[in-house]
């Protein structure tokens, strides 16, 4: 079930960003068609690395923290190490920054064009252990997506 709406949620990312360049126009787009065709979803959006920090881009949800620290929280982990974080329980998570107290689970993907960092993606739920393995492997192609409209 998740397979076949991530592949439509793929080809719907590459239509948005096709013979797109700016990368503001296109998170946008993404983070709306995320918060709109994901189910038990209460964030979707993007930070983005700017003077040794993340800075927050474009979203869907309520109104986010502007600035993380690298290494602080669920996103500042996730662009420290490159790593996507698939966190069950975002509460049990050390250092956890709560924009939402809503949230319960949370997924990052890190954004790398060219071995350099651009961001990160981050998607929030109410639900504790919304994201799985399928979620995971979803978003990161369409964080790829996204990347490979910026070449």
């Amino acid at each position: 079930m998740k397979e076949q709406l991530y592949n439509q949620l793929v080809s719907q990312a590459q239509s948005l960003v096709s013979g797109e360049h700016d990368l503001i126009a296109n998170m946008a787009n993404i983070s709306a068609l995320l918060f709109n065709q994901l189910e038990d979803v209460n964030w979707a959006g993007f930070y983005l690395y700017k003077e040794e920090q993340l800075v927050l881009g474009p979203f869907q949800g309520q109104p986010a923290c502007i600035r993380i620290p690298m290494g602080k929280g669920v996103c500042g982990t996730s662009a420290e190490t490159r790593t996507v974080q698939r966190i069950a329980d975002v509460h049990q998570f050390k250092g956890h920054i709560a924009c939402d107290a809503a949230s319960n689970s949370e997924i990052v993907i890190p954004l790398v064009l060219n071995n350099e960092l651009v961001g990160v993606l981050d998607i929030d739920s109410p639900i504790h252990d919304r994201f799985s393995e399928e979620d995971e492997v979803g978003l990161v192609k369409i964080a790829n997506i996204l990347m490979e409209s910026q070449q």
